[in-house]
């Protein structure tokens, strides 16, 4: 990425942002605007910490302990924009619900999970969908399971190590080894895999120039 594309990525994401709206059904998505990036991953994952890391403010998306907190999607844009044609922002992101174990009645996790595919399935604006990964734990199946359903719609993705602090650095780059080995295998995956930290700020850098990337 050349110098003025950099800059391009610390002007977006250096201004403040706010949370727009939740989303619990699709009736209630936002008019079809600004491109949008979407954040998914296993309860757990630290969705929200990465989202507050990567705009630069504690506490935009709520962090929990417990699996399963987020149950809507949420919307994030930069903030004094109109939302008129004129005056549109440049992205929204999107904090989708977790996946995998929730603290939650079936139903209620049944009702997230129809939320989320319908949205991959249905949403034009929706660019990406960066999928995180625990480092400590790499792929599990049922990871696999929404990368197929990625494939399956024809999503553009990327995959995304999160806690890369927690493991040593040989066991973070054997994960990167062997997480774009698996990725190089399907179609719709974005073949760079970015490890990140919250807490350090690692990889920050690498996914604010990899989603300006893929708004250019």
């Amino acid at each position: 990425m050349n110098q003025q594309d950099k800059s391009a990525a610390q002007n977006m994401f250096a201004r403040p942002w706010i949370f727009l709206r939740s989303v619990p059904s699709m009736k209630f998505l936002p008019p079809q605007g600004p491109s949008e990036i979407a954040f998914a991953g296993r309860s757990n994952v630290g969705k929200s910490s990465l989202i507050n890391a990567l705009l630069g403010q504690k506490g935009l998306a709520r962090t929990s302990n417990t699996p399963g907190r987020t149950q809507e999607l949420n919307y994030f844009i930069p903030d004094g924009y109109s939302g008129t044609d004129g005056d549109m922002p440049p992205l929204a992101v999107v904090d989708m619900p977790g996946y995998g174990y929730a603290k939650a009645p079936k139903q209620e996790v049944e009702r997230w999970t129809r939320l989320v595919f319908d949205y991959l399935r249905g949403r034009v604006t929706l660019k990406r969908v960066y999928v995180l990964i625990d480092s400590r734990h790499g792929i599990k199946d049922n990871d696999r399971e929404v990368l197929d359903l990625l494939e399956k719609a024809a999503m553009s993705y990327q995959i995304v190590l999160t806690k890369t602090d927690k493991i040593k650095t040989p066991a973070v780059e054997k994960l990167i080894a062997a997480t774009t080995a698996e990725v190089e295998k399907r179609a719709a995956a974005y073949p760079q895999v970015i490890a990140s930290s919250s807490q350090k700020g690692g990889g920050l850098t690498d996914l604010r120039e990899a989603i300006t990337k893929l708004l250019k």
